[in-house]
């Protein structure tokens, strides 16, 4: 960065766009492999939310590769600052006051570190979807896995290139176990007690 470039402080802050809405202001960061069901997840939580009216953001990985980061490969410097970018948004995103979710594969911890640290303490929070390789493969939506096995798609996560879990993630979830429904409610669950949630929620219906 130049020597010549300055932060300028503004008067309205984080906390007053925040009290504006009302809310706490929080990136919600979902990480796991490729068909694990993260922007699935993330995007159901976000119109529940949505619906009881905070003001929300989702950041999905393939939205994102259309605009910000399509000058990006998937090496792993490219994946660096993929999830560099991205964090700079949503870090954005949380000084605007707004809930933003996050669904990247961000296959590797020290790049989840960064955009941790680049926020408030309290603000990050890191959703673990723990979804089993073979399950992946076998849910496989858009023929990725099976591609990358034929050698058609190089540096895949999982195949050839690594997936460092979560040591500690804020939320695991069992991806191979629960439905939707049930990941949004254990996440509704997290939000409530961590006092995000204005005034308590209702768990949502599970089918039988």
């Amino acid at each position: 960065m130049s020597n010549n470039i300055i932060w300028h402080s503004h008067p309205v802050d984080q906390q007053t766009r925040a009290s504006q809405k009302s809310q706490k202001p929080l990136v919600i960061w979902f990480t796991g492999l490729s068909a694990s069901g993260k922007s699935t997840i993330a995007g159901a939580l976000e119109q529940i939310l949505s619906h009881q009216g905070y003001h929300t953001y989702l950041l999905d990985g393939d939205n994102v590769r259309h605009g910000l980061c399509s000058d990006l490969g998937f090496s792993d410097q490219d994946r660096k600052e993929n999830i560099r970018r991205v964090s700079e948004v949503a870090k954005l995103a949380a000084d605007a006051g707004l809930i933003t979710l996050t669904a990247f594969i961000s296959p590797f911890r020290a790049d989840r570190r960064i955009a941790r640290e680049i926020l408030p303490e309290g603000q990050f929070v890191e959703v673990f979807v723990d979804a089993p390789l073979d399950v992946c493969k076998q849910r496989d939506p858009k023929g990725f896995y099976a591609r990358a096995e034929r050698g058609e798609i190089k540096q895949f996560t999982g195949i050839d290139s690594p997936y460092e879990k979560p040591e500690s993630p804020e939320v695991r979830i069992d991806a191979n176990r629960l439905s939707v429904t049930e990941a949004v409610n254990q996440l509704l669950a997290y939000l409530d007690q961590s006092g995000v949630l204005k005034a308590g929620y209702q768990p949502l219906a599970v089918s039988a």
